[in-house]
């Protein structure tokens, strides 16, 4: 049991509800069917149908659709703790393709079995349900940085919301994390070319701002990044469970 309490995902989801150890229990039964996926090759495919859904317990992934003349446009990254393609499972049909950037540990959720589970726990049904609200929030702070923000701005306000929700699962903090993403991962991500992206991080750095290299992002200054980006956290943080 001590493992699926200080798993990604209980630490994330216990900042909504306070879990019970029957609610944990059920959480570990979703955790049995673990598997090793390798960097690079997708675990589900766009228009894909009748597959699981995961939860990512160690590495990252992405999630991306693929335009017909070929270009990429990454929807969002997932870190441990989030769920793949929990959409897909109950909408059936996947209407994106998801991609390990680094080798990962997953958890294989069956349909069934999801539902089961929110059918016996409900507390961990709405948790859950919290957590695929947060994640709606952060598609829309993107769009909004795509369409309104400038490259700086939106580079700053992207890192920092990497930051918050590394944080929320013990990866990260106001001074920086880990972070395997590649100039062309957050070309794909941000709408920019990769070497605007070199350009933009050449910026900040100089600017004494953020230093993203060797895999790794430092906040050189937390809050002027904060100001530059208009960065309000208040759509991804809670203080303390809400369910107790």
């Amino acid at each position: 049991m001590n493992a699926i309490k200080n798993s990604p995902l209980t630490q994330k989801i216990s900042a909504f509800v306070a879990l019970s150890e029957n609610e944990l229990a059920v959480l570990e039964g979703l955790h049995k069917r673990r598997r090793s996926f390798v960097a690079g090759r997708d675990l589900v495919h766009q228009g894909q149908s009748k597959q699981a859904a995961y939860i990512l317990a160690a590495g990252w992934a992405c999630s991306y659709k693929i335009q017909p003349d070929g270009s990429r446009q990454i929807v969002d990254f997932q870190i441990p703790g989030d769920f793949l393609g929990l959409r897909s499972v109950l909408l059936h049909v996947s209407d994106h393709s998801i991609e390990p950037i680094v080798d990962i540990q997953a958890a294989e959720v069956l349909a069934g079995d999801l539902l089961g589970a929110f059918a016996r726990t409900p507390r961990l049904a709405t948790a859950i349900l919290w957590a695929a609200s947060r994640d709606e929030a952060m598609v829309v702070e993107h769009l909004v940085g795509l369409g309104r923000r400038d490259a700086d701005e939106r580079m700053a306000h992207f890192l920092l919301e990497l930051g918050v929700r590394l944080a929320l699962v013990g990866m990260g903090n106001k001074e920086g994390y880990a972070c395997p993403l590649t100039q062309y991962h957050l070309a794909d991500a941000l709408g920019l070319s990769a070497v605007h992206v070199n350009r933009v991080l050449r910026k900040l750095r100089e600017d004494k701002l953020v230093t993203f290299r060797d895999g790794h992002v430092t906040f050189d200054n937390y809050d002027r990044l904060v100001a530059l980006a208009q960065f309000d956290p208040t759509y991804l943080e809670h203080i303390g469970p809400i369910l107790k």
